[in-house]
């Protein structure tokens, strides 16, 4: 169907008629596209303007200066614009032009001066006579009619003044109203153009007086419309047309009529009737195109020209029934795949409804949306003062199609409020404090489609980040054993990096322990010390605060150097003497003793060159004792325990060795006597009862190493490491063993081969 050509409007400033010698501008209005270039047209015969010292033209307006009684005549416009069709007439203006209004003399002897305003007109009116006393005059009305206008007057009061003993003045005022003969607006309902077969509806509004009759025309030769006839029906004020055909493009206006003054209105203005014998067809669309993603909306489109006055009908392939809307958009909630599918419309108006043709077919497809992933850097537990990022991922189409929208639960609704407003995929947060916690979500935004809203991510914020060290499987060891130190941040195990440090100094080789775990294999005796770690993570870094200190302690198979306790054991009561030496079989000098108590390192309380003497033993001396070169070198370290309990387990304060005796007393504090009843514990688990208040495991290996302690009615000892050393000769047998392993291997294989070249030999000499 081709569409009607784009609606032209003609309207006139001043409105018509108009006064000779005024300025006069027309405008033509077209809604629809821009860019138009304007035609103006006069008269019946439809001659095209030229611009003129008095016609100017300046893009839709036309400006008449200069107005005369040439003037009068019909005016309309039509526009053109390039590659679009010309546009349809505008409904014509008819200018009337009238001669300059003269002042009115009511009464020879009144003279009479106006002032001129485009509503009123006053009148001032001034005479003398002669009065020897005051009155209020009656007041005067009258009337006159010029063409479209009436002027009416009365006289409004009388003053009187004494100029002299004789005379006395008279001035009366005289107030003159000019105004228009009633207006009569036409409109028509539905809106021009209209279509074959519709009814149409003409309405005559005049707003002042009543009792009004009212006179139809159509045409350009006035032709009046007097009565009803078969598809023309004439109801007072209202002019109904149905079954529209060619033959009812015209012209049409009207005018009213009443018996009192005022006895006319004016003319109204004209409406051109055009009419399109094609039924029209929507254009149905859909917002937005293509794809629609489930749990969202989709907008239908009706599109119409001409666009008002309709009622629009929605249809789906899957539905029977017709759904009605006064505009011409319908929304269509997408719940799932099946409300996807064919679609159409049609639009309707008038009574009875006129109906256009149904729109072509619309398939709106449905996919599953996809849902969104939030993921957060470096972890959901952080601690203050570190860089967080949350992304948000929606694994469809492409991330750079969308825009997020993020949400968060806070305790701070100012950063609850700053978070709605950021729409990139990454929400940075950098330097977290306590008020970030809080659940965040995230949704993607593809034009008007919304992605599935993800599930929430709970961001916690604790207070500074703590390292912690221990010990895999014990901080004591015989040189030559494997350990493992394992660093780890209280609460979190997600992207650290390790550091570790001995005695406070970084390690050279710290990097592999960067993965939380720094191991020693073999260990040796320059590993003792006392050991700490940090961790660290993020852009920029953060760290944690350095950990607790975890020492270990590494004896020689055959020390050089020997720490000397007298007395000699490892566990020692409150307020006896401890006597510590350093022994060097090649020379003591250089060697100082230092221990290792409530995790400090510092030289031993009363030390004389090599030798360390403690008059009066506190709790506050426990700890590792050990003889250190001036060259940092540690040897021999030694635990010692001072207790203020009733029980102590007395054993050896060197360790055992492999293959000998071990010997545990149960002794009771006040007599330094073993106690008779004891049970005997290592690691936790009962393994001797014994009324001799001793202990004897006889050939020892690893295997005994362990905590040991012992329990009687009195109570319990501290516990006490027990560890065991592997001979020299113990080494030394292995290596002879492993020795004569690998002799005797040799020795079978040589066998064999000669085995093989004989056989090869007697097989060649057979042949």
């Amino acid at each position: 169907m081709i569409p009607p050509p784009p609606r032209s409007t003609l309207t006139v400033r001043p409105d018509s008629p108009v006064f000779t010698g005024e300025t006069i501008s027309l405008k033509c209005v077209i809604e629809s596209y821009s860019n138009w270039r304007y035609e103006w047209y006069k008269g019946r015969d439809s001659v095209m303007l030229q611009t003129s010292e008095r016609y100017t033209v300046n893009r839709d307006t036309l400006t008449i200066r200069g107005v005369n009684e040439s003037d009068q005549d019909q005016f309309w416009c039509r526009g053109h614009i390039d590659g679009r069709p010309v546009s349809s007439y505008s409904s014509s203006v008819y200018l009337t032009v009238t001669g300059e209004l003269n002042s009115i003399v009511l009464l020879n002897s009144l003279y009479c001066v106006h002032i001129y305003s485009r509503e009123v007109f006053f009148f001032f009116f001034f005479f003398f006579k002669v009065f020897f006393f005051f009155y209020l005059s009656t007041p005067v009305y009258f009337y006159l009619f010029y063409n479209t206008f009436m002027i009416f007057c009365h006289m409004i009061v009388t003053l009187h003044c004494k100029l002299t003993s004789c005379v006395s003045c008279v001035l009366s005022l005289i107030l003159c109203f000019f105004t228009d003969l009633p207006r009569s607006t036409l409109t028509v309902t539905p809106d021009s153009p209209v279509f074959t077969g519709e009814r149409v509806t003409l309405k005559c509004v005049i707003e002042t007086h009543s009792d009004w009759r009212y006179e139809w025309y159509k045409g350009t030769n006035n032709s009046v419309i007097s009565q009803s006839s078969d598809r023309y029906t004439v109801n007072r004020d209202t002019l109904s047309i149905k079954g529209l055909n060619e033959s009812d493009q015209d012209q049409y206006w009207c005018r009213g009529q009443r018996d009192e003054r005022p006895k006319s209105s004016q003319e109204s203005n004209q409406i051109n009737l055009i009419i399109n014998d094609l039924k029209p067809k929507p254009e149905l669309t859909s917002d937005p195109a293509g794809a629609a993603l489930t749990g969202n909306t989709v907008t239908l489109i009706c599109r119409m020209n001409p666009a008002t006055g309709w009622d629009f009908y929605w249809y789906k392939h899957t539905l029977n029934s017709e759904t009605k809307t006064q505009t011409n958009s319908y929304r269509v909630k997408i719940d799932s795949v099946s409300d996807g599918g064919q679609y159409w419309c049609r639009a309707g108006r008038g009574k009875p409804v006129y109906y256009t043709q149904y729109s072509d077919a619309l398939w709106v497809n449905v996919t599953v949306s996809a849902k969104a992933v939030v993921t957060v850097r470096p972890d959901e537990r952080v601690f203050r003062g570190e860089t967080v990022t949350l992304r948000c991922d929606i694994k469809w189409g492409g991330d750079t199609e969308w825009t997020y929208r993020w949400e968060t639960q806070g305790r701070n609704n100012q950063y609850t409020n700053s978070v709605r407003r950021i729409s990139t995929q990454e929400l940075n947060i950098i330097s977290v404090e306590d008020f970030h916690s809080g659940k965040y979500t995230c949704t993607g935004q593809m034009g008007t489609q919304s992605s599935q809203r993800s599930d929430a991510v709970t961001l916690t914020v604790s207070a500074e980040a703590q390292a912690a060290v221990r010990v895999s499987p014990q901080p004591w060891l015989t040189e030559g054993d494997s350990v493992t130190l394992i660093c780890e941040v209280t609460g979190s195990s997600t992207g650290w990096t390790f550091s570790w440090f001995r005695d406070d100094d970084r390690l050279s080789d710290s990097s592999r322990g960067a993965g939380g775990s720094y191991t020693l294999s073999p260990a040796a005796l320059q590993h003792t010390g006392v050991y700490t770690c940090r961790a660290e993570r993020g852009r920029p870094a953060y760290y944690t605060k350095n950990s607790n200190t975890q020492p270990l302690w590494i004896t020689g198979v055959s020390p050089s150097v020997s720490l000397v306790v007298s007395p000699s054991r490892s566990r020692h009561c409150s307020t006896d003497s401890l006597s510590l030496s350093c022994e060097d079989q090649r020379n003591s000098a250089g060697w100082t003793v230092r221990r290792y108590t409530n995790r400090n390192t510092e030289d031993c309380s009363t030390q004389t060159g090599s030798r360390c003497r403690i008059i009066s033993l506190s709790t506050s001396d426990s700890g590792v004792y050990w003889c250190q070169s001036e060259s940092g070198e540690k040897r021999h370290p030694l635990n010692i325990t001072v207790y203020d309990g009733d029980v102590i387990l007395e054993s050896s304060v060197d360790p055992v060795i492999e293959g000998h005796t071990l010997t545990l007393h149960c002794l009771q504090r006040s007599t330094n006597s073993p106690i008779l009843r004891a049970d005997f514990y290592k690691d936790g688990s009962l393994v001797q009862h014994q009324t001799t208040g001793e202990m004897n495991t006889t050939t020892v290996s690893k295997s005994h190493e362990g905590f040991y302690y012992c329990k009687t009615e009195r109570g319990q000892s501290l516990h006490s490491w027990i560890s065991v050393r592997v001979s020299r000769s113990g080494q030394i047998s292995v290596f002879k063993i492993l020795s004569s392993l690998l002799a005797a291997c040799m020795f079978l294989l040589a066998t064999v081969v000669l085995l093989f070249k004989c056989c090869r030999a007697r097989g060649k000499t057979s042949v």
